[in-house]
Parts: C-alpha cells; structure tokens; sequence
C-alpha cells in the first residue's frame, strides 16, 4: 500500500514537472491599445490564434474609453467598455484589462512610463504590440510613446525596482495604420487570420458602443441605421461585411509579406490579414526567431523568408 502511494506520489510530481516545462514554453504576450476596442481590432486574428495554440495573450486599454460615444461618456460608459472588452478577450481566448485614465487625456509622463513598464514586466512579455507613435488620435500617439520609452526601460532593474527587471528584451511591435509622415507603416510580418476570422467577427459583435452605435463619431441616424439587437444575425451579417472589407485591404495592402512568410501559393491565397512593423527599439529577431515568437507561421521551407 506504502509503495502505491509512493509511486503515485512520483507520478504526479512527474506530470506536475512536465506541466511546469510546458508552461515555461508557452510564450506571452501584450497588446496594447489606447482604448478599449484598438487592441481588439488591430491584433484580435493573431491573439485567438496564439490562445489556440496555448499561449497567453493580454490585451491592455491604457485609456477607458470615457469619452467614445456620441450619447453617454463619463463612469457608465468606461464601465460599459470594461465589460465590452473583457467579453471580447473572453471570446478570444485572452485576457483583458483596462486601465482608469480618462479617454483623451493620456500624456507620455514619467508616472505613466513606469505604468507601461511594470505592465510588461508583470506580464513577462515576449512580444509587445501597440500603436505607433504617429497617428491621428493624441491617445494612439502616445501609447506608441509610452511603450517605445519602455523597449529599454524593461531591463533596468534600478527603473521600477518594485518589480523585477525582464532578463531578456522583448519583441516590440506596431500594429498596422495608413499614416504616411514620418514614414509608411511596414509589414515586417503578416499573418493571415482566415482560419480565426469568424471567431474575431464574433468577438467583436461584443463591442456595441463602438461597432453598431458609432462611437464617438456616431449619431442617432447611424446608429438607427445599424441593425437592432434583436436580430442577431442580421446583425452579425452587417459587422462581418465591413470587417471582410477591412481585413482583405490588410491582405492585398501586404500581400509581399505575405509570399515572404507563406510562400507565393499560400500569400496569393490569404483573404484576410493582419500586420505587424518590427520597432527599431527592443529585440531584434531573425526570420528563425520570429517563426518561434508566432508559431502560426508555417515553416521557413514553405516561404522565401530566409
């Protein structure tokens, strides 16, 4: 009986190793946004394919969104958009938070550069994705900033020293925008998302205040013009139709990247994609490299990337 137990006992402490091994291996990573929809829409296709596979993903709103809407703003909608976002990362497959600066007001400050910093350590990221820091919302811009004033900051353990310093530098990324100065976004990878669209148009159906009400550039008559919560389908139909839109421009836009991480064949097939510029701030990976940080990739021998 003793020696049952004791071989038991072994086995479980076996499996309890190689759960831990597992767990080291799975990458993790952040996403952030500058209010409770950016992150979701830029990264969402990649995010439920890294969860699928057993990664960690977080997608963080630097703002609360408090101001996003043509009819309602102040404390009920930023809770309102807490909920919305973290039912889309619960759709996704990911995490979510949403951090208590008002929308429209967030600054590149030394308080906030700590903020962003302790974030990624607490997350121990991998990968980091935000917006770049030139864009047409003061709010993008500076999330861009923050997280770039980050890139180096993660490693010093006299920065923040509350929190323990990542050893090694993540990969940061910009996640994909149509702003020509300084320079044109580049599509250093693109992924295609076709196999988890339909799950991040689901997703996104939790967005409400911003997809079928407008936002804060919407009006009684767009948002009247949206079909009514009581037809699902109708309007599930109405979401995926902007977003086939969307995500097939991301696919044509980057179909370069594409044939370089696919392979001609494969890149020509993509209908919907997502893209992401390589910050010249943080690590920075070989095309072998890159394939481990998104393992959706498929392997070099498919693709001209090397």
């Amino acid at each position: 009986m003793i020696r049952t137990v004791q071989l038991l006992l072994i086995h479980v402490c076996l499996a309890s190793s190689q759960f831990l091994v597992a767990e080291e291996a799975k990458l993790r990573i952040i996403c952030f946004g500058a209010h409770p929809d950016d992150a979701e829409y830029k990264c969402g296709g990649a995010a439920a394919q890294w969860a699928k596979m057993g990664h960690h993903v977080k997608l963080v709103s630097v703002t609360n969104g408090d101001i996003g809407h043509w009819q309602m703003a102040g404390g009920p909608l930023a809770m309102r958009r807490t909920q919305e976002s973290a039912e889309v990362a619960k759709r996704l497959g990911v995490t979510s938070q949403v951090l208590d600066i008002h929308d429209g007001e967030l600054e590149p400050t030394l308080e906030n550069r700590r903020l962003i910093t302790r974030l990624i350590r607490e997350w121990n990221a991998d990968v980091v994705i935000s917006h770049r820091p030139w864009d047409y919302h003061p709010d993008h811009r500076y999330v861009g900033v923050l997280v770039q004033d980050a890139a180096y900051m993660v490693t010093v353990p006299f920065f923040c020293p509350d929190t323990k310093p990542l050893q090694k530098n993540p990969l940061f990324l910009y996640s994909s925008d149509s702003f020509k100065k300084p320079y044109p976004f580049v599509a250093d990878i693109a992924v295609a998302v076709d196999d988890v669209f339909e799950q991040k148009i689901d997703a996104l159906l939790a967005l409400e205040s911003q997809t079928f009400e407008g936002g804060a550039n919407g009006t009684a008559e767009s948002t009247n013009a949206a079909p009514p919560a009581s037809k699902p389908e109708l309007r599930r139909e109405w979401l995926k139709e902007r977003w086939v839109k969307r995500s097939k421009n991301e696919a044509d836009r980057f179909r370069d990247s594409l044939h370089k991480w696919y392979g001609p064949e494969k890149g020509n097939a993509v209908l919907y994609a997502e893209a992401f510029e390589i910050c010249e701030y943080g690590r920075q990976p070989n095309p072998e490299e890159i394939r481990k940080l998104f393992p959706f990739l498929p392997p070099a021998s498919h693709s001209r990337a090397e």
